[in-house]
């Protein structure tokens, strides 16, 4: 996550405006008056990278308060999913540490990004599909948290139907249903199971996610995501082959 120290030490946090573009001008330190007059000097991919790097972190910590109480053991599993080097530790702390701390709620960061990335949905997905990834690391999903993260994709604009699958991939490990997490009805032909498998596997590729403005840092979550629409295809043509 060495693209955080970039953002925080730059014009781009603070081109990003907003909750986000808050969050990034207090942790670097900088005066709101430097804040407007930096807007026009960054860099406009940055800027996206940046919203969504922070984006992740600060809807994170309002995820990890939303089972009541934020553990050392849930920010330990943050870093480590996202691969937190020991030299952007302390500009995630803070920004972490802000975002747990900030009483406006979950709601305006998301809606910022939301707006930022309307264009992109995919993008949005992969930030709901990161929120899912630190929820489920506990491998206990409490009801406070699937309340949070549906209500985050509601924001996101992400249908009811994408949202379950989502879950499934995420939630689903012991007795995962490969249905739900291509996102096809059980009656589906073999023909639509191999689409669905195809359009989700592109859509997750890594190259996919970069060329649509994921960091680099977050693609490698992508990539154990094909892992298990993997098994969910094999497990289909598995179970066909058998009947």
């Amino acid at each position: 996550m060495q693209l955080l120290g970039k953002i925080l030490g730059g014009a781009a946090g603070f081109a990003l405006g907003g909750p986000i573009g808050a969050i990034a001008g207090a942790v670097a330190g900088h005066a709101v008056d430097h804040v407007r007059t930096s807007r026009s000097a960054a860099d406009p991919d940055l800027t996206r990278q940046g919203a969504f790097t922070i984006a992740v972190i600060a809807l994170g910590a309002k995820l990890a308060r939303a089972d009541g109480s934020v553990t050392p053991v849930e920010v330990d599993t943050f870093k480590r999913l996202f691969r937190v080097p020991p030299e952007e530790a302390r500009h995630f702390d803070r920004v972490f540490n802000l975002a747990r701390r900030d009483v406006a709620g979950y709601e305006p960061y998301a809606r910022q990004v939301a707006h930022l990335f309307a264009d992109n949905p995919a993008v949005l997905e992969e930030l709901l599909h990161a929120l899912c990834q630190v929820a489920a690391a506990e491998r206990i999903a409490h009801a406070g948290e699937i309340d949070y993260l549906r209500s985050v994709a509601t924001i996101f604009a992400i249908e009811p139907e994408t949202f379950e699958r989502i879950r499934e991939t995420h939630f689903g490990r012991e007795g995962m249903d490969p249905f739900a997490v291509l996102g096809i009805a059980r009656d589906a032909d073999d023909a639509a199971v191999r689409d669905a498998w195809l359009r989700l596997i592109r859509a997750n590729h890594p190259d996919s996610l970069i060329a649509q403005g994921v960091p680099r840092e977050f693609v490698a979550l992508a990539t154990e995501r094909m892992a298990t629409i993997n098994a969910a295809y094999d497990q289909i043509r598995t179970m066909r082959a058998a009947t």
